[in-house]
């Protein structure tokens, strides 16, 4: 009988490292080498990294010290310049309460209508409409313009009817600013309907008499009418005085209905379930509580039962 080969049973899981034994030397020389190589690279290099961050740690805290100096300073000039807005943003803000005091939104509806009034005194002054000889001829200049002639003044066109008109609208708004609540409606109708008859005299007064050209057209050629300031500052009062007259009419009533309106502001659940609680009736107590709080009654004259002999 002849014995065979007794095989070595390996354990299980022990292929990896077998395979690791098994790789060639070769490889295992070079992953050597260049672990060496890099680590003396490492070494060598350690220095010298070490020594510029050195000198990058002294750069910055020189420059660090140059420019500590100058962001001190502006940072102080920053914190003045805050402190000065503070102190100029709380002076405006004083400065506006004591102007709201003093010039209320009637007070600045009765200065904006004596305004448009003297404006409109004014304008009765100017030139409101002239002709313009050889218009054609200097279409293409924009550096010249034509000749003007037959100049005439707004109130010349209506033999100055506005200036009176003027005069009463600045009389009611002095008016006005003495009596804000009683006569204050009454005075706004008023100088609304003085806008109205200024708007409707230099519409329908002065707008046809300055776009006539009149007796020029047959003295020059290329005459043509056109408006001028007055004109259009004639506009801007008659605007004004209504404009003011419908504020000082609603002006009141807006200030009313402002004041006197209901509080809408929206509660929470827990705001609603404490109003309800509190809106809640009085329980009413038991017999027991009442008979306590109110005690025994006794009738009048009644007298008690004698006493029974022994």
């Amino acid at each position: 009988m002849i014995a065979a080969k007794r095989r070595r049973e390996r354990p299980r899981g022990s292929s990896f490292a077998h395979a690791v034994k098994k790789a060639p030397r070769g490889a295992r020389a070079l992953t050597r080498k260049v672990d060496e190589r890099a680590d003396a690279l490492l070494v060598r290099a350690w220095g010298p990294l070490l020594a510029l961050a050195r000198s990058l740690r002294s750069l910055a805290a020189r420059l660090l010290r140059r420019l500590r100096p100058p962001a001190a300073l502006l940072f102080r000039l920053l914190g003045r310049a805050e402190r000065l807005l503070l102190r100029l943003a709380a002076g405006g803000g004083r400065a506006a309460t004591r102007a709201s005091a003093v010039l209320t939104p009637w007070r600045a509806t009765c200065l904006a209508v004596l305004a448009a009034a003297a404006c409109l005194v004014a304008a009765q002054f100017v030139e409101y409409r002239a002709v313009e000889v050889g218009q054609p001829g200097y279409a293409g200049l924009p550096a010249a313009g034509a000749p003007a002639v037959g100049a005439e003044t707004a109130g010349a066109a209506h033999a100055y009817l506005l200036v009176p008109v003027g005069l009463l609208a600045a009389a009611l708004a002095l008016a006005a600013l003495r009596d804000e609540r009683r006569r204050g409606p009454g005075l706004g109708r008023l100088v609304f309907v003085l806008g109205l008859l200024s708007l409707a005299v230099a519409l329908l007064v002065d707008l046809p008499a300055g776009r006539d050209v009149g007796a020029e057209a047959s003295r020059f050629a290329g005459a043509r009418a056109v408006l001028r300031d007055g004109f259009y500052a004639e506009l801007a009062a008659a605007a004004g005085l209504m404009l003011g007259g419908m504020l000082m009419v609603l002006a009141p009533k807006a200030a009313a209905r402002y004041y006197a309106r209901p509080c809408r502001t929206r509660t929470s659940l827990l705001g609603r379930a404490a109003s309800a609680l509190r809106r809640r009736r009085r329980r009413r107590a038991s017999s027991r509580a009442r008979g306590a709080r109110r005690g025994s009654r006794r009738r009048k004259g009644a007298v008690s039962a004698p006493a029974s002999p022994r």
